[in-house]
C-alpha cells in the first residue's frame, strides 16, 4: 500500500481513533525506515497525551516461591520435576525472610507466582496452601502491595479443589491478594498456544478469568510473549482481545481493570530445543520489540495508557530505547528475577532505583516513583544535618 495510507492512520490514531485490526497488521508489517520512523514518533506522542512525560518506577521483589511444576511449556527453563536437581520450594520462613528484605529496600510491591506444583496443598486442598501463602505475608507486612497469582494459578487451584474461578479469587482478594498479574497470557491465539504451552489454560478461559478478577475489585496487569513463532496478525489478535475485555471493564463500570501493558520478548537461550531450532534466535530482536511495542502504544493507549517494557529481557539500555518508543513506565527494581534469566536472559536479575532513575534522566525526562496501581508516592527527602 502506498506510504500516504499509513500517514492516514497514524493521523487517525492521533486524533483519539481505534485503529482496526487490518490497520495494526499493516502498520507491523513496515519495513520501510522512513514509515518505521512515523510510527515511533506517533507512538511517543500519544504516549505524551495518554501519560504524560514522566516516566514511572516501581519498587518491588518478585518471589516464585516454587519451579516445581506439573506443566512442559516449551519455551520454559525454569520449570523443573520434583526431585530434579535445582528443584525447590520455599518454606514459610523464606517466604518471610525474602518479604522482609523487601520491605527494608523500601518495596510497595512483592509479586509472588510460581509453578504448578501438585503438592502444594494442605489438609488436601489446593486453595488453602495458597491463602496461607497470602497470609504468610500479609500478616507481618499487611501494607505491602500483594500482586500475586496468574490465570494460569486461579484455574490450577480451581480444577485441583473443584471450584469455580469467581471463588478463588474472591477467597485470595479477602486474604490479602491486591491484584493479579496478567502473565501466562503467552500469546491469546490458541493455535499459536498449541506448540507454545499445550497444557495451559486456553485463550477463552485466561480472558474470563482476567475479567472476572475485574469484576471482584482486582486489577490486574496484561502481557504479550513475542518474537517466537506467532504472526503480526496473531500479535494484533492478542492486542485486540486485551483492549475488548479493558472496554468491557470500562463500559460496564467494573470496580477493576487493567493497570498497564508489558511486552515480554521471546529469550530462547535455555528453552527447550525444539522451540529454539524452530525460532532460530537466542536472544530477542530489539528493533521488532521496538515497533511492536509501538504500536501497541497506538492500539491500546487510549484504554490501556500505561506501557512497560522489560529490562530482564531488552537489558535496559533496550528498555530505556523503549520509552521514546511509546511506553511511559520503567517497571520495578524486581531484587531477585529468575524465570526470565533462566532462560538465558541477559538484563539481569535486580535493578537498582538509581541505576533506574539515571536511565529515565538520560532521556532528558522527569521520573516518578509509583505504586502497583500507578499512584504517585512521593520520596522523603531527607534534610543533611549540619555539623
Amino acid at each position: 500500500m502506498p506510504h500516504k495510507t499509513i500517514d492516514a492512520i497514524l493521523d487517525h490514531a492521533l486524533l483519539g481513533y481505534d485503529l482496526s485490526p487490518a490497520e495494526g497488521v499493516l502498520l507491523l508489517t513496515q519495513t520501510e525506515p522512513e514509515a518505521i520512523a512515523a510510527i515511533r514518533t506517533t507512538a511517543d506522542k500519544l504516549r505524551h497525551l495518554q501519560a504524560g512525560d514522566t516516566v514511572t518506577y516501581v519498587i518491588n521483589r518478585n518471589i516464585n516461591f516454587t519451579n516445581i511444576c506439573e506443566q512442559h511449556c516449551s519455551f520454559c527453563a525454569f520449570r523443573r520435576d520434583d526431585g530434579d536437581e535445582g528443584a525447590y520450594w520455599l518454606d514459610w520462613g523464606q517466604i518471610l525472610e525474602k518479604s522482609q528484605d523487601a520491605v527494608k529496600r523500601g518495596a510497595t510491591e512483592i509479586c509472588m507466582q510460581g509453578g504448578l506444583n501438585p503438592q502444594a496443598q494442605i489438609n488436601g486442598k489446593s486453595l488453602t496452601y495458597y491463602l496461607q501463602l497470602v497470609k504468610t505475608i500479609k500478616q507481618a507486612f499487611p501494607h505491602i502491595h500483594l500482586h500475586a497469582f496468574s490465570p494460569q494459578e486461579v484455574q490450577f487451584i480451581a480444577r485441583i479443589d473443584g471450584l469455580e474461578y469467581a471463588d478463588v479469587i474472591a477467597a485470595l482478594r479477602d486474604a490479602g491478594v491486591n491484584s493479579l498479574p496478567g502473565t501466562a497470557a503467552e500469546v491469546l491465539n490458541d493455535e499459536v498456544r498449541r506448540v507454545l504451552c499445550p497444557e495451559k489454560i486456553n485463550t477463552a478461559t485466561w480472558l474470563e478469568i482476567v475479567s472476572t478478577a475485574h469484576k471482584l475489585g482486582l486489577h490486574t496487569t496484561s502481557t504479550m510473549l513475542s518474537g517466537h513463532i506467532e504472526t503480526p496478525t496473531q500479535q494484533i489478535e492478542h492486542l485486540e482481545k486485551l483492549r475488548s475485555l479493558q472496554q468491557t471493564a470500562i463500559n460496564q463500570n467494573y470496580p477493576a481493570r487493567i493497570t498497564e501493558f508489558i511486552l515480554l520478548p521471546f529469550v530462547g537461550q535455555e528453552a527447550p530445543k525444539s522451540l529454539r531450532r524452530r525460532v532460530g534466535r537466542d536472544q530477542p530482536v530489539l528493533a521488532d520489540a521496538l515497533l511492536l511495542g509501538a504500536v501497541a502504544r497506538i492500539y491500546l493507549g487510549n484504554c490501556i495508557p500505561n506501557h512497560q517494557p522489560s529490562w530482564v529481557k531488552l537489558g535496559l539500555a533496550g528498555a530505556t530505547e523503549a520509552l521514546v518508543w511509546g511506553c511511559n513506565d520503567i517497571g520495578g527494581t524486581l531484587m531477585e528475577e529468575h524465570i526470565t534469566t533462566m532462560a538465558g536472559a541477559v538484563g539481569g536479575t535486580c535493578m537498582e532505583v538509581a541505576t533506574l532513575q539515571n536511565a529515565i534522566a538520560s532521556l532528558d525526562r522527569p521520573y516518578q516513583q509509583r505504586d502497583t496501581l500507578y499512584q504517585k508516592i512521593e520520596v522523603e527527602r531527607k534534610i543533611p544535618t549540619q555539623k
